[in-house]
């Protein structure tokens, strides 16, 4: 795909896309375009039968600072109908990059602070750098990490979100594996490798299935183990099933070859 972005690069290696947000020096810090390329960017690579797995990273030392100073100044200058319509850009690109039908990467070294957060809990997974380092300040500049939340309670829960939103303190790498925020953490000349060897990971998995493993998630989280469950989960495997993409996989298996999405 031809890069057309303003503040972002898109490479493709074979079946894996990355996002490098490309703003290096501002530490990548979001503002009002950022964020309108990230949100076509995950459309258009959602869209892209190509792509397998996304990456989304940071060029330069940091992942994401956060929101720019520029932007955050022009926003307490906002009345409330356009702070109002100015948040719900930040939450649909969110949205967009957590909704993708296909894998998601954050590849995350440096600081990755509010905001830069949010968006390393929106992907499915994080590989970090051990010299990441994440917070949700928002509470030093008196606001709150309100459209991030439900990405950042997914991934630490409520227990670790009470301290950290209202602490703003920093955690390093380790401590945002001990949390959950991030399923690694490598050596920073390592980080490429260790996303490399996942996305390569992800690819071998079916397409189709992988979309319905997200779906499946989403919908089972946080409801109690009753008969309405139970009856979902076996609707869904029973679906699931009857795909041609299952029948393929389990017809690969048995007869020792390659799954038609491999080929």
């Amino acid at each position: 795909m031809a890069n057309h972005y303003e503040t972002l690069e898109v490479e493709r290696h074979g079946r894996v896309a990355t996002i490098w947000m490309n703003r290096p020096e501002v530490f990548n810090a979001f503002n009002e375009q950022l964020i309108a390329d990230l949100g076509q960017a995950c459309a258009e690579l959602d869209g892209d039968v190509g792509v397998r797995v996304v990456v989304l990273a940071g060029r330069g030392k940091h992942f994401s600072a956060g929101a720019d100073l520029n932007w955050m100044k022009r926003a307490s200058a906002f009345g409330e109908a356009e702070n109002l319509a100015d948040a719900r850009r930040f939450a649909r690109m969110l949205r967009a990059l957590s909704d993708m039908s296909k894998p998601t990467i954050a590849r995350v070294q440096g600081a990755a602070l509010g905001g830069g957060t949010g968006l390393a809990a929106a992907c499915d997974m994080a590989v970090a750098a051990s010299d990441a380092v994440f917070s949700t300040s928002e509470v030093k500049f008196g606001i709150i990490p309100s459209v991030i939340s439900p990405y950042v309670l997914r991934a630490v829960g409520p227990r670790h979100a009470l301290r950290f939103f209202q602490s703003a303190e920093r955690v390093s790498a380790e401590r945002a594996l001990a949390i959950g925020l991030v399923g690694e953490v490598v050596a920073v000349e390592a980080l490429d490798a260790a996303v490399a060897a996942l996305a390569d990971t992800l690819i071998a998995g079916a397409p189709q299935a992988q979309k319905a493993a997200k779906d499946l998630i989403a919908a089972v989280t946080g409801r109690p183990i009753d008969d309405a469950v139970s009856e979902e989960t076996a609707q869904r495997i029973a679906r699931q099933r009857a795909t041609d993409e299952a029948k393929d996989g389990i017809a690969a298996f048995l007869e020792k070859r390659q799954p038609a999405w491999l080929l």
